[in-house]
């Protein structure tokens, strides 16, 4: 762990990992295309197709992190985890979205593409791909609120985002629907439908937050039966997505929520497992320390320019 410290207090983006109580092995990567090789770059996208051979019957996917494309790779945050042994067995590829909102840019998280190795099923992953990262990045944050976004027609997804986050629209529970949810909705489907593979043509629903025939954009390979999408525990999930999409079509639902504090409370007491809840903290106090320390590193550097104080441009590369 003291090595891991070290190694990551002078990196710009995050590069954390830490092992869970199941024995699986959780790295968190920032941006790689910014900052990898492309020799380990390409290493670390066949470990993802890896995951991806084991989890698609056929075809493949063209767009995001399987599109090939570095600069793809520079706008996403990948959870990776591996077995003791090292073999990939799920993944989450949560894109960071910059959403063009008055008076400042909205940065917002989408959960992103999930894959698990269908061996791994059970294995109680949840915590880990659709919480975790977004937790630390709330930590870094100093505590303020991360907008996140979801895109999907499984309903055990669509009854996880809407227990694990904050304000969550649309859910069979959610309260109501806010002018912020429309307008960062707008925005998401004016700008960002590469980002999950929603092809140009297909229609959103701003009272539902629906979106008709949404796999037409390189994401065709997950579409999903009525009979072939998880289902929830709790039925008003599933019936909720009955009652909302249209599976012959190929609708998706859009959900907007936010990782807060009251999220923070519940995903720490319901879903991270105890024996992992000692690994979490420590790499939060981790990450939440390189906000400190790694302004400090750039202001010793004097051949970094530093905004005002400093404004001459940078020396070196």
């Amino acid at each position: 762990m003291i090595r891991t410290v070290l190694k990551s207090l002078g990196r710009r983006y995050m590069d954390v990992s830490l092992r869970t109580g199941a024995g699986h092995i959780v790295r968190i990567v920032e941006r790689p295309g910014l900052w990898m090789d492309d020799a380990t770059l390409a290493g670390f996208s066949a470990q993802l197709r890896n995951i991806a051979a084991r989890t698609l019957p056929a075809g493949a996917l063209t767009y995001g992190v399987f599109s090939g494309d570095k600069a793809r790779m520079g706008d996403v945050i990948i959870t990776l985890v591996c077995r003791a042994d090292g073999t990939p067995i799920a993944f989450n590829a949560l894109a960071i979205m910059q959403i063009d909102t008055v008076p400042h840019p909205t940065e917002v998280l989408h959960l992103g593409l999930v894959m698990v190795d269908p061996d791994e099923r059970s294995k109680n992953l949840s915590w880990v791909l659709y919480g975790l990262t977004c937790f630390l990045v709330f930590f870094r944050r100093q505590f303020r609120p991360v907008w996140i976004s979801n895109v999907t027609q499984v309903p055990a997804v669509v009854g996880m985002v809407s227990g694990m986050f904050s304000d969550v629209w649309p859910g069979p529970r959610s309260d109501r629907r806010t002018l912020n949810h429309l307008l960062l909705a707008r925005q998401i489907m004016d700008s960002q439908r590469h980002v999950f593979g929603v092809g140009p043509d297909a229609r959103f629903d701003e009272d539902r937050f629906v979106i008709e025939d949404a796999y037409t954009g390189g994401s065709d390979d997950l579409k999903k039966t009525w009979d072939s999408a998880p289902k929830h525990r709790d039925a008003r999930y599933n019936n909720f997505c009955a009652d909302m999409l249209d599976y012959d079509r190929g609708d998706d639902l859009l959900q907007l929520g936010r990782m807060d504090l009251a999220a923070m409370r519940t995903y720490l007491a319901r879903e991270v497992p105890k024996s992992a809840m000692l690994g979490l903290l420590v790499t939060a106090a981790l990450v939440g320390l390189r906000r400190v320390i790694l302004p400090a590193i750039h202001w010793a550097d004097s051949r970094k320019s530093w905004a005002t104080l400093r404004p001459y441009k940078d020396s070196a590369p």
